[in-house]
């Protein structure tokens, strides 16, 4: 069974092309101003432009307001917005309607009753995205290349698609999934050069190792 793999934090045309040269299923766009993958809604406009019909692009941001996203949407045109900030299910299902995108919301976790919220989110979200809890004083959600105990999510049955994210490296992609049995998998600083710079190569790499030991179907 295929793997879909998002490459999120893409700040670059190189990056865009890298992964869809790659087989990329989707595109993250880093709308956390403090992020080192931060891109401005200009620089994301070109972006998503250069991804569509090739990725599917996905914009993440956090504890937004309806007028900051209205921007974002209005100038991005994004296929997915991905909430990866405190957003409660009321309001994740209040930007879902307003805005007419499918909503993918981010978790993070660290043990297993992390996953007693998920029932709420599914009934309001598109998809979800296991990422780690952020490391203690962080000042943003994602991106801090830590992973999780990927066994929590092991046969577990979500009623929503959802990603495996925190922490993923080529060398540990193929672990990851065999783990968590995850068909959707996000990575951002493990195919990174440095800090916001993607490397093709790793890329490559990771989307081959993502698919080297993908579960079978049921029906294979």
């Amino acid at each position: 069974m295929h793997i879909a793999v998002k490459i999120c934090g893409i700040a670059s045309a190189d990056a865009v092309d890298a992964a869809v040269s790659a087989g990329a299923a989707y595109g993250g766009l880093v709308f956390h101003p403090k992020s080192p993958r931060f891109v401005a809604l200009d620089q994301a406009k070109m972006l998503a432009a250069r991804m569509r019909g090739q990725l599917k692009s996905v914009t993440l941001i956090a504890d937004l307001d309806d007028a900051r996203i209205e921007d974002i949407v209005t100038v991005v045109r994004p296929d997915f917005l991905q909430l990866h900030g405190n957003e409660t299910a009321k309001r994740a299902a209040e930007i879902r309607a307003r805005f007419a995108l499918p909503v993918i919301k981010a978790l993070s976790v660290a043990e297993t009753s992390d996953l007693e919220i998920v029932s709420e989110y599914e009934k309001v979200a598109d998809m979800l995205l296991f990422d780690a809890r952020p490391p203690r004083g962080a000042e943003r959600a994602g991106g801090h290349g830590t992973a999780f105990d990927w066994k929590i999510l092991s046969g577990r049955n979500f009623i929503r698609p959802w990603f495996l994210a925190g922490g993923l490296k080529p060398d540990n992609v193929a672990r990851a999934i065999e783990l968590s049995a995850a068909r959707l998998v996000d990575v951002s600083s493990g195919v990174e050069s440095s800090p916001g710079v993607k490397d093709p190569a790793k890329i490559a790499v990771f989307i081959t190792a993502a698919n080297a030991r993908a579960p079978m179907s049921k029906s294979a």
